[in-house]
């Protein structure tokens, strides 16, 4: 058997394009067409080119396992084999190639002139096929071929849909890092900025008892300092950049917790009913977070619903006995704890349901939403390992589906310290320490307001702008410090990292880490230094000093 390399001269092969081949009866081009044959093999077919050759009889064209199309020299399609038809449905003669293809980016005619003149010579174009049934995807190569005299193309059609496929999924993946790693950002600096502002509002107000008549304007600024950090956590949750606080929790108990607060936030016209599986198994996931995301889910559908329905959440238990491949992702095969919120609304247009999950985006007027409720919840979901889906048909409703991996451990209560809102608590105005603290924070407005807050409550608060500064103070053998405060990111060496070495020395101390945003070390919920905790900013007063507090015992 011959070799590749003795018949064809101009190697690799390109399945599409023309290549010249040695024959008894000397050199031929031929258009190849090369398809998977299975085990590893691989089939070649030939059609000859040049003029005065005939590319293969009717019988032939017609059926070759190779999808193929002839064209003329204006782009009409002259004939069409039966592989091709399968690809493109059907397709009736004549028509020219822009009725059956599209997505070329310019004029189709264009392209053909290009390869009838030479230009287009190995530039496979991946184009999108014009039929209504399913979404088709082709990688189509033009080659020049002369019958009767006359110049033509022969096109080689490919199925590149899975390929299409993948390449959205890796777009859409890519979109949502940069969307998150830029959401990330921006709420890391504008929670330093909330800290000051709120932190010396609570300064302020200190000094201002309630019938004062700059309380009022004090606390105008305190609750929409709040309302933009409840913004920016918003955007946190998205990028999966929010500190979770896991707790193995059983579903049945959260949702019989809600039950009151949902009714209120469907009204009257709107019927709220609950169905769970009797034997559901528990979840590992942080309450609060999981409560926003059904919160947003049961708004969402009350407002798809301007005229009233019904809205059903039911939770169950799944068992996934291998892999299901869902829209974009794949889900593991395992246990998982299924909810679903259903209602009877408006339903999602299909052009519009590929967005829902993507920071910002709307479906309602101006001033109705900020379109980061579903992104919030695609965020809790993901950093919780869990899956959101959403099934829709318009005028009929919406189902929102959230899987959820199931936790082995028996669902146990964990005592949450509520957040005070306010810098007058009575038991936080109780708060007197009499211990050292070292404040290590970069940001000099929130430093200020960390110190002033922490030597109110009696506190002796030594401060430094960076860890290199920190631990040149430790260096003193005779200071004595009972507590450090820190930033997580600063410039230079980071949070853990200089605390991690000042324990070599000075082993025990208690820490509280302070940031804007979970970074990589605490996602999981865990302080990565013994003795330690973490304090989100944006933190009032109060929570400030209660946690140093609580730190020292």
């Amino acid at each position: 058997m011959r070799t590749l390399e003795r018949i064809f001269t101009d190697l690799p092969l390109r399945s599409g394009e023309t290549h010249e081949i040695t024959t008894p009866d000397g050199k031929v081009r031929a258009t190849v067409a090369q398809i998977d044959g299975g085990g590893g093999r691989s089939e070649i077919y030939l059609l000859p080119i040049e003029t005065g050759q005939t590319p293969t009889d009717a019988g032939g064209f017609e059926n070759l396992p190779v999808a193929l199309m002839k064209l003329g020299a204006h782009g009409e399609v002259t004939a069409i084999n039966r592989a091709a038809r399968g690809l493109l449905g059907k397709t009736a003669l004549d028509v020219h190639l822009s009725e059956i293809l599209e997505g070329l980016g310019r004029p189709v005619g264009d392209w053909v002139a290009d390869a009838l003149e030479g230009r287009a010579d190995r530039r496979p174009e991946v184009l999108r096929a014009r039929r209504g049934d399913k979404e088709v995807f082709l990688q189509v190569t033009l080659a020049r071929i002369v019958e009767g005299g006359r110049a033509g193309l022969m096109a080689v059609l490919s199925d590149a849909t899975q390929l299409k496929t993948l390449e959205a999924q890796f777009v859409q993946s890519q979109k949502m890092q940069a969307i998150g790693q830029l959401a990330g950002g921006v709420a890391h600096d504008f929670n330093n900025l909330l800290t000051a502002i709120s932190g010396h509002c609570d300064l302020l107000m200190l000094r201002h008892d309630k019938g004062d008549s700059d309380f009022a304007d004090l606390d105008q600024i305190s609750q929409n300092a709040n309302r933009a950090a409840s913004l920016v956590g918003q955007l946190l949750a998205f990028s999966r950049k929010q500190t979770l606080k896991p707790q193995v929790i059983d579903l049945r108990d959260t949702l019989s917790d809600m039950t009151h607060l949902l009714n209120r936030l469907v009204g009257e016209k709107v019927l709220l009913t609950l169905e769970h599986d009797s034997e559901l198994c528990a979840i590992r996931a942080d309450k609060r977070q999981l409560e926003q995301v059904l919160m947003n889910l049961v708004v969402n559908a009350r407002d798809a619903m301007p005229g009233g329905g019904e809205i059903k959440i039911e939770t169950g238990n799944l068992h996934l006995i291998q892999d299901v491949p869902r829209d974009r992702v794949t889900v593991p095969k395992g246990d998982y704890v299924a909810v679903k919120v259903s209602d009877e609304g408006t339903g999602i247009a299909a052009d519009k349901l590929g967005k829902i999950f993507e920071p910002f985006f709307t479906t309602k007027r101006i001033g109705e939403g900020t379109g980061l409720g579903l992104s919030t919840a695609y965020g809790i979901i993901k950093q919780t390992g869990g899956y959101i889906f959403c099934d829709t048909v318009v005028g009929s409703g919406t189902c929102f589906t959230i899987y959820l991996p199931v936790h082995d451990r028996v669902p146990q209560s964990d005592a949450e310290v509520p957040k005070s809102s306010g810098a007058r608590a009575p038991s936080d105005m109780a708060i007197q320490g009499n211990a050292t603290v070292l404040l290590v924070e970069d940001e000099a407005p929130v430093r200020a307001f960390a110190s002033r807050a922490l030597k109110l409550r009696g506190y002796c608060v030594l401060e430094a702008e960076n860890a290199e500064e920190a631990l040149e103070m430790l260096g003193a053998p005779d200071l004595d410090v009972d507590i450090f405060v820190t930033d997580v990111i600063m410039p230079g060496m980071d949070g853990p990292t200089w605390v991690t070495e000042a324990l070599k020395t000075r082993p025990g101390t208690k820490t509280v880490f302070m940031s804007g945003y979970a970074e990589d070390v605490f996602q999981n919920g865990d302080c990565p230094v013994e003795n330690s905790v973490f304090l989100p900013k944006p933190f009032s007063l109060s929570e400030l000093t209660a946690t140093v507090q609580n730190q020292l015992g």
